[in-house]
């Protein structure tokens, strides 16, 4: 099982266990990550928005359109690091990932 580096809004960091397939929504939602996912992961808001740190923004997909245009509208988007957690999956390959979740909006 890969670790992900999380820090949450609070400032605190954390080592979770990460399981290979899903979402990083779904991981940070379930260990109480300060993720609210209203949507339930279909990319239509932005209540699972993270920072991806610069050693990995380029290690991961490209974001769709869709996500593109919901983190630009978010008022702490970073145009190299904010991503929607429901939209990267987790693989072994991003172990070591670190993020940090995002201001509430």
């Amino acid at each position: 099982m890969a670790i992900i580096n999380v820090t949450n809004r609070a400032g605190d960091a954390h080592q979770i266990e990460a399981k290979a397939g899903a979402t990083l929504m779904e991981i940070l939602r379930d260990n109480d990550m300060d993720v609210e996912a209203i949507c339930g992961g279909c990319c239509s808001c932005a209540t699972c928005h993270i920072f991806i740190d610069n050693a990995w923004a380029d290690k991961l997909p490209a974001k769709s359109e869709d996500e593109q245009e919901l983190v630009e509208e978010t008022e702490s988007y970073q145009s190299a690091n904010s991503r929607l957690s429901c939209q990267v999956t987790m693989t072994d390959e991003l172990d070591g990932l670190t993020i940090v979740i995002a201001p509430e909006e």
